[in-house]
């Protein structure tokens, strides 16, 4: 369900996270776990939390949350270090904490007549994708298909998938593990030449999926996607293609988070003219087709 302008000051909540793991991969990237049980409790696909990776640093950090343990009470996140901030954040170690404000943000809508979810993610914009997938797996009534790219190697091992998606181009076999076990197929893409991968954009792949279907079951379809800006213009036309909803999460830096410094606003085309509105709590969630209208 979509939040008012105001019903987010009382889900948003203050906790001071221990880090349980804190792991490195190829290209700057790191995934790690954060003790933080209210945020676990709460947080929904499409949440992100603010962090204040140093307390030197004024300014909290908004990273996506990939994954969540509300039995445990844990949050993991990924990012890639692009700045002094999370160049410092990648130093923390397991043991100490960190304050997070989270979850914030108006999560993604699943409507269930729409009941084939086409997951599209890039980059660091795959985690969204990942906490949706989660919020997919065992539910009866949605059969996803997940489409991840990256072109630095990836923050796992891709392995050659167990689970069968339909109409792929001949060799795309490679899939993130951890939806595999979740019983949701996924596919990966890359210019960079990594085995089992399409070779392209994530669009391409999708399209070529797309492409296979008829009507009845195209009309099945909503897209939902994270990523870079260029990649989300790109979703919306595919989107606008095959005329389907499609749903995107927006990057951007922001300095409270919580909607009151209006430093994270981009402009909306709607029916009644262009409309401001902030990312941190109006977003990140917004339909694609008005971001790019």
């Amino acid at each position: 369900m979509k939040q008012t302008d105001r019903s987010h000051r009382d889900t948003i909540f203050l906790e001071q996270a221990e880090i349980l793991e804190h792991q490195a991969f190829e290209g700057d990237q790191y995934i790690f776990k954060l003790r933080a049980p209210e945020c676990a409790r709460t947080a929904l696909p499409g949440s992100f939390a603010h962090i204040q990776v140093d307390p030197a640093l004024p300014l909290r950090r908004p990273i996506s949350i990939m994954r969540t343990s509300p039995t445990d009470g844990w949050v993991e996140f990924l990012y890639k270090v692009v700045g002094n901030g999370t160049r410092i954040l990648a130093g923390r170690r397991a043991g100490e904490s960190l304050s997070i404000l989270a979850p914030i943000g108006t999560p993604f809508e699943l409507h269930p007549e729409h009941p084939a979810p086409l997951l599209i993610g890039g980059g660091v914009g795959m985690p969204p994708m990942v906490f949706l997938a989660q919020n997919l797996a065992g539910d009866n009534r949605f059969h996803p298909l997940v489409i991840l790219g990256s072109e630095v190697p990836f923050p796992f091992r891709p392995q050659p998938s167990r689970i069968l998606a339909p109409a792929m181009p001949d060799g795309v076999i490679a899939s993130m593990p951890l939806l595999d076990d979740w019983g949701i197929p996924s596919r990966l893409t890359s210019l960079a030449g990594f085995p089992g991968c399409h070779q392209g954009y994530v669009t391409d792949l999708a399209r070529f999926w797309l492409q296979s279907l008829n009507d009845e079951a195209l009309a099945e379809v909503e897209i939902f996607s994270c990523g870079p800006h260029p990649m989300l213009e790109a979703v919306v036309r595919l989107a606008r293609e095959f005329n389907l909803p499609c749903q995107v999460s927006l990057e951007e830096y922001m300095a409270c988070g919580i909607g009151g410094c209006a430093g994270c606003v981009v402009p909306l085309g709607t029916g009644s003219g262009q409309e401001m509105k902030r990312v941190c709590v109006d977003g990140p969630v917004f339909d694609g087709r008005q971001v790019f209208s």
